[in-house]
């Protein structure tokens, strides 16, 4: 596998992680009775603050993967992943530790780290997109 395909892969494994990490914690709640099965909001904001920070940085890879990985599988299908390649390691490091700098901490220190994360992988997409578009 190419690096764009290993790091495809990696975000969509990583986005399945944190589904599972939130379901196996909501079902230890379920099945210790700290919570009703029909008692979860959507976005957890009715359970912990890690619950409601891991719901969304789940949320957060789920909004990105269509965009990115969009882009990534573009690169591939079109033979073009000469472009995706030499980021795409970079791009799936930043989209992970986006994520485990939100479920550590909501600080104002931690907030400009994530943020950072996140410019790193919009400047690649953005970066991918016109390359994908121009070359």
């Amino acid at each position: 596998m190419n690096p764009t395909l290993i790091a495809l892969t990696g975000f969509v494994a990583w986005s399945l992680f944190l589904l599972v990490l939130m379901e196996v914690i909501r079902s230890k709640l379920v099945l210790t009775r700290a919570v009703a099965a029909n008692g979860f909001n959507p976005e957890n904001s009715n359970l912990s603050p890690f619950m409601q920070r891991l719901a969304r940085a789940h949320a957060n890879c789920i909004e990105g993967l269509p965009i990115f990985g969009g882009l990534m599988l573009i690169a591939l299908v079109a033979g073009r992943a000469s472009i995706t390649d030499p980021l795409a390691f970079i791009f799936l490091f930043a989209r992970i530790l986006q994520s485990v700098i939100h479920l550590s901490s909501l600080s104002a220190l931690a907030v400009i780290f994530r943020f950072s994360a996140f410019a790193v992988q919009l400047t690649i997409g953005v970066y991918w997109a016109v390359r994908l578009l121009t070359v």
